[in-house]
């Protein structure tokens, strides 16, 4: 068997680098479609830090991925939102990074009339749920603004509809924040003219307007979509100033219709809400004034009459006069008489209140006199007794006073003294009570019941210290340091 060597397999497929591949897969999709429109539903939009926005188009088969750049986004009108149906209108291209063709849209359009209302009414219900269309927060309409303000395009037909109807009825003053009312800018603009004119002060250069109209005129869905935005109805309903809704004609309703005051079908009709007509408030006005006047006439015809019906039955006046005039006289009489008669009761009265008054005195007197007498009396014997009762005290007194000397004469040492005993003192003036209290050579003194003299010890005791006797206690009633004999 031969040997048989591999033989390279010769191909005319060319070669490519996957760069190459991707770029001119790139080239072909862009050339074959320049600019196409698609039609699907919005499906997770991102919207990353660079300010561009990612997402996809998706319907029941197939998902698309999209982009809008930073810049193309303002100029879209429309705000890309999850689930909304749309028509993306842009170039188809691939994305080398992964190996996904998208397209870059430049536009941004609702995919029908189906698609709108369904956003619209979404959109209705959640506002609806916040309470920004609940009747109690409706304010009244003034009777007669003296500002109007008016949100609106100032070359539209509609602020000349609305100046003109304004002067037919009743010339106000009007104040106009010129806005778009149509497009990507307008809801913004919108929103804050009816903020502006909120923020005016009422007494500044620019007085702040009793009543708002936010106009606009007819058109379709689209075109009226800058005031079914979020923006616009918060505003709306933000508004201390009373707001009518003016936009479209009577059968096209947005959302600002919800949150204004009051809904006007057209800017001619929103108007006429704003003002009263003056010739009708003249008008009534005078009727006011004749029924006034035709009121005021019957009303004094009636009392005239009324008048002299009671003039009727009064009488004659000077009759009336000159029966008060004698009912005067006999009142005056009797007062010129009442005050001698009431002194005169009232001294008989004095007079016995007196004489009872006197009575009472002597009879206060006699009794006042027996009671100082008995009292007296009483004081004479009570004297009597207490001299008799001090006389005897110090009788007693005096008796106990000579018993208790005689006592205190039996207690002396100098009666002792007298039956021929003798005391003796050592020189400090003690008591020498044994003989061992006295040595050989101390002076002593010895009382006798006639008198004192002194002498010295011969004889005793040899000179051993003694203690000193102790001072005797001083006996009850005793006198000086006199000591005991017995």
């Amino acid at each position: 068997m031969e040997n048989l060597e591999p033989v390279a397999a010769s191909s005319n497929i060319p070669e490519f680098t996957v760069s190459e591949l991707s770029f001119a897969l790139k080239r072909e999709i862009e050339s074959a479609f320049p600019r196409v429109r698609v039609r699907g539903e919005i499906s997770q939009p991102s919207f990353p830090r660079s300010g561009h926005c990612y997402f996809r188009l998706k319907d029941e088969n197939a998902v698309l991925d999209g982009v809008a750049w930073k810049g193309t986004i303002p100029r879209l009108g429309i705000k890309i939102e999850e689930g909304l149906e749309v028509i993306a209108t842009g170039k188809l291209t691939t994305y080398a990074g992964s190996s996904r063709y998208q397209i870059i849209v430049d536009r941004l359009e609702l995919a029908g009339e189906g698609a709108l209302l369904k956003l619209l009414e979404d959109r209705r219900k959640k506002l609806a749920a916040e309470g920004l269309f609940d009747e109690e927060r409706k304010r009244e309409l003034p009777f007669l603004p003296d500002v109007v303000g008016v949100v609106t395009s100032p070359s539209g037909a509609v602020i000349r509809d609305i100046l003109h109807r304004l002067a037919d009825r009743f010339p106000r003053r009007v104040l106009l924040w010129p806005v778009t009312v149509q497009g990507e800018k307008a809801a913004g603009e919108v929103a804050a003219a009816i903020a502006g004119f909120n923020k005016l002060p009422k007494k500044g250069p620019v007085p702040r307007p009793d009543v708002l109209i936010v106009a606009r005129g007819g058109g379709s869905l689209e075109d009226l979509w800058a005031f079914n935005e979020e923006i616009v109805v918060r505003a709306a309903a933000a508004s201390v100033i009373p707001l009518i809704s003016a936009v479209g004609h009577e059968t096209d309703t947005t959302l600002i219709d919800f949150a204004a005051d009051r809904r006007a079908p057209t800017p001619t009709a929103a108007a006429e809400m704003a003002v009263p007509v003056r010739a009708d408030l003249l008008t009534e006005t005078l009727d006011f004034g004749k029924r006034l006047l035709g009121g005021m006439n019957r009303l004094l015809r009636e009392t005239a009459v009324e008048l002299a019906g009671l003039g009727r039955g009064l009488g004659d006046p000077r009759r009336l006069i000159e029966e008060s005039q004698q009912r005067l006289d006999i009142a005056a009489e009797r007062l010129l008489r009442g005050p001698q008669r009431v002194i005169e009761v009232k001294q008989q009265l004095l007079a016995g209140e007196s004489r009872a008054l006197r009575g009472a005195i002597d009879r206060f007197r006699s009794d006042t006199r027996q009671k100082i007498e008995r009292t007296g009396d009483r004081l004479g014997q009570y004297a009597d007794r207490l001299k008799r009762a001090g006389s005897d005290l110090l009788r007693r007194n005096v008796d106990r006073i000579d018993q208790l000397g005689k006592l205190l004469d039996s207690y002396s040492f100098r009666s002792v003294l007298g039956r021929g005993f003798a005391l003796v003192r050592d020189q400090d003036g003690h008591p020498v009570l044994s003989a061992a209290g006295a040595r050989a050579g101390d002076m002593i003194g010895i009382e006798f019941a006639d008198g004192r003299i002194g002498a010295r010890v011969t004889e005793g005791s040899p000179a051993k210290p003694q203690p000193r006797p102790a001072t005797p206690r001083k006996r009850e009633g005793g006198g000086g340091n006199q000591g005991s004999l017995l």
